[in-house]
Formats: structure tokens, sequence, C-alpha cells
């Protein structure tokens, strides 16, 4: 009998890992099972629609900075398989990706069902035995093989297991796995958009800026980028990465916090109020509304005109300096209350999971329980938007699926 490698969870990590395994080694069996009825569903609808693949960095160092939580883990796996290696696999096999402007890659195809259907064609090529409506319940060692029960009562014997059924977002959910006595993380919500009950703000809905600094006074949480105003608040980049990296820190505020918007980062209050000296002479004569000099749209304009009392028909030359210093603080430090958390999309991840401490970077084997693996989000690593998290699927899945590989050689 061949020996059975299963690998549970039918997203991008748990396929990956199924069909390289599957090429590396003939001998193994290798079954995917999916509890749901769809396969790589997250792949379908990221970069909405297109698979944001990977991001192009070539160093491993700088890849690892964009991890709120695992950068160090996956500084170490990065050296076994990174973004060339994703690159070059997807090539073989005649996907091609290209690079936008911010570094995130896409199949030149610009639809996620290429990815799909490599992924797919790999696993018929490679006898991949895929089920779907196959969950699994329980996961028992024993001896020196395993034992996974099903929610339908079948028992499936395996010699290899990989988990990789991605995160989840409560913690009672990964009930299933305490029999494997490893530690878990509590999760949290990651990258996600802030609910702001301003309605003077959320009438902005479809504004954006291209670049804003945003911080969360009373932590060290800042970070800068593109911001959008929606109807129900505050999302973009900026605001994405800000939820990743202070995804504990805000769950322990019930996301009830302040944020800080400076709309014109290139300037501080002093720098600033410097500069509008300068436009009351220049512009004398020209209505402060007419047209602001920071290129911001003329709809926030206004409503930080209106946030700083200023009348909207005076001139530069007659603006009160008590309005024109309302103007600088709203400009460089304009406060909003933060009341909520909005799901972004098909990017909201999961910080928390297994405890990277009882995983081996190098192998993606469990340190508690020989012959199991993990890969993907169900570890306790998330990145940020921009093709981390992909990344990090391929590489995890991959590492795992060669050392089941080459020790399947070995046992033969």
């Amino acid at each position: 009998m061949k020996q059975r490698v299963v690998v549970i969870g039918g997203g991008a990590a748990g396929f990956f890992c199924a069909v390289n395994v599957a090429r590396m080694n003939p001998a193994l069996q290798v079954v995917l099972l999916e509890k749901s009825t769809k396969l790589l569903s997250k792949v379908k609808i990221s970069g909405g629609g297109r698979c944001n693949v990977s991001h192009a960095c070539l160093d491993i160092t700088e890849m690892s900075n964009h991890y709120p939580r695992g950068g160090r883990f996956v500084r170490r796996s990065f050296h076994e398989f990174f973004t060339n290696d994703t690159i070059e696999w997807f090539r073989v096999r005649g996907v091609l990706l290209k690079t936008e402007n911010d570094g995130r890659m896409f199949p030149v195809t610009d639809s996620s069902q290429t990815i799909i259907d490599c992924l797919l064609a790999e696993a018929q090529r490679y006898d991949v035995i895929v089920r779907t409506n196959a969950e699994v319940n329980r996961i028992e060692s024993k001896t020196d093989r395993f034992q996974l029960q099903l929610a339908n009562g079948q028992l499936l014997e395996a010699d290899y297991v990989c988990i990789a059924c991605g995160g989840f977002p409560k913690l009672a959910m990964f009930d299933w796995l305490q029999g494997t006595g490893h530690t878990i993380i509590p999760p949290v919500p990651s990258l996600f958009t802030f609910n702001i009950p301003s309605r003077s703000l959320t009438q902005l809905m479809g504004v954006s800026v291209n670049n804003v600094k945003v911080k969360i006074p009373g932590t060290k949480l800042e970070q800068a980028g593109p911001l959008l105003i929606t109807h129900w608040g505050l999302s973009g980049p900026v605001i994405l990465r800000l939820s990743a990296w202070g995804a504990r820190e805000l769950a322990e505020k019930k996301y009830e916090f302040s944020v800080i918007v400076n709309w014109v980062p290139a300037y501080n209050e002093q720098s600033l109020r410097s500069f509008l000296q300068q436009q009351r002479h220049m512009a004398a004569g020209k209505k402060i509304s007419a047209k602001n000099p920071f290129g911001l749209p003329q709809r926030l304009w206004d409503y930080l005109l209106h946030a700083a009392d200023a009348d909207s028909s005076l001139r530069w030359a007659d603006l009160p300096a008590r309005n024109q210093n309302s103007l600088v603080r709203h400009l460089c430090s304009h406060e909003l209350l933060v009341r909520g958390k909005t799901t972004f999309k098909e990017e909201f991840v999961t910080a928390g999971g297994i405890s990277l401490q009882e995983i081996d970077p190098v192998s993606m084997e469990s340190k508690r329980v020989k012959n199991l693996f993990f890969a993907g989000e169900i570890m306790d690593v998330d990145g940020i938007t921009g093709g981390y998290n992909f990344q990090h699927a391929w590489t995890s899945g991959f590492i795992a699926a060669k050392t089941i590989a080459d020790r399947g050689r070995k046992v033969d």
C-alpha cells in the first residue's frame, strides 16, 4: 500500500502543498480534503477577481517586514521558497505574472481563474484525490500514523498530515485541533476598515487622497499611504495597514479609539503655518474656497474649511488668524472617533492560530507531533494587504510538500 498524505484545506496553501508533494513523490497517495463545496474560494475573489499572487520584492528582509505577526518566521522560510520561486513555478506551467506600480503581482490575464485552472490541472496531472464536503472533526496521532474523523463519521488514516485550512475568527473553532497538543494564539481580525459615525465625514464617501498620515494617539501605531472615505468611515491601504499592525491592540480597545489624520503629510503644524502665511500674500485676492494649494479634493477642502469655521467666501488676505490656526490643526491633526470596524471585502484575515514556537520554519513540521505539518493562515502569521499572505501560502505549502516528499522517499 502507498503511504498516504492528507492535506486539510482546499485553499492556496493546501493546494500548493498537495500538488507539489504529489509531483515530487509519485509513490505517495495524496488526498486533499475541503470542508465546503468550493475549492480555492479566496483565490477566486482575491484582488477583485484578479488574484494578487505575490508582491514584487526580492529582498527577504524587506519582504518579511510586511508581516505584523510572523516576520522572523517567514524570514527563515523565505530562504527555502521565495517570490522568485513563485514566479518561476507559475511560469513553467504557462502562467505569466505582471507587476503593477504598487508592487502587487497578478496573472497577465487579470483573472484569478488562471491561477485556479493551473492548480486544478496540476492536481489532476499528479492524481491528487480531491474531496469536498469533507470536514475533519478530529485528528489523533496513533503510533506512526494519524487517524482523522470526518464530520460524516468516516475514519481516514494517514502517514502524513498537513493542516492548511486557513484562519478561524473564533477560538472555539480551533477545538478540533486541541488533540494535537498545540498552543492556539487567540484569533483577532486583521485588515479591516474603521467605522466613523461622523455624518459630515461620511458624506464625503468616494473621496480619496493619495497620501496621508494616520496615527492612533496613545499608541505607537502610525502609517502613511492612500486613504479612501466611505459611507461608513475610513478605508484604503493606510487604514488596512494600520489595522493589521494594531490588530491586537485595537481588539483590546474593543474598536473604540481616535485617529488623527494629517491630510498634508509634507507639513507639520509649524511649517504649514508658515506656508499659509505666504499663501495669504501670494493669493491675497483669491477666495479660500476657490482652489486649495495642496491639491486636495474640493469636497474634502470644503469640509476642512467648515471644520475650521472658516467662511468659504473670504479671500486669503481676510482670513482671521483664529480660523487660520484652526485650519492648520484640521489639516495636520484632524481627529476622528472610531466606533467599530467593517470587514474589508475579501482581504479579511485573522491574526492568531498555531503558535510559531511549535513549528519549524524550515520544514513546516510540528515540533510536537512528528509528520504533522502546517501551511498558510492556520499559523500565527499574517501580512498586510498586497500579496504578502498569498506568498506565505505558497512558501509554507511548498516547504511542507518538499519535506513530506523527501521523507516519503527515505521510508521507501
